[in-house]
């Protein structure tokens, strides 16, 4: 039941969103150099490994560090990477990997694969 509800509420939201996320991607393409979509690896359900897709916020020589162990991450921001980043418009791409039965709406946030929280089983635990 969980997962027909992930995929109706992803199917609708993404079809209402699509033009915000038409117009975003556009904004980036034109404002900064590089991919629209910033992908992400993350520690899903059962320690499995996935790509998480994001609207890149960031310049492309970002070190490849969570933001909050960094000196100074407005230095990194391309144009408008803070306003989106602020209303979280930069995670409306994770609709498709909701889609795609990554993700769900209902449940923890998936950790970082170097983060804290997803080295609890230990070095060389993940699977891809």
């Amino acid at each position: 039941m969980k997962r027909i509800f992930d995929i109706i509420l992803a199917l609708v939201l993404a079809i209402l969103l699509s033009i915000p996320m038409l117009v975003i991607a556009v904004f980036i393409k034109l404002t900064s150099k590089g991919s629209v979509i910033f992908w992400t690896d993350r520690v899903g359900k059962n320690n499995v490994i996935f790509k998480m897709a994001k609207f890149r916020t960031m310049k492309l020589n970002t070190p490849q560090i969570a933001t909050h162990l960094m000196e100074n991450p407005r230095d990194y921001l391309i144009p408008g990477g803070g306003f989106l980043r602020k209303y979280s418009l930069d995670e409306l791409p994770q609709l498709f990997n909701v889609l795609k039965g990554d993700m769900s709406f209902v449940g923890p946030r998936p950790a970082l694969y170097f983060d804290s929280r997803s080295h609890r089983l230990g070095p060389g635990k993940w699977k891809r």
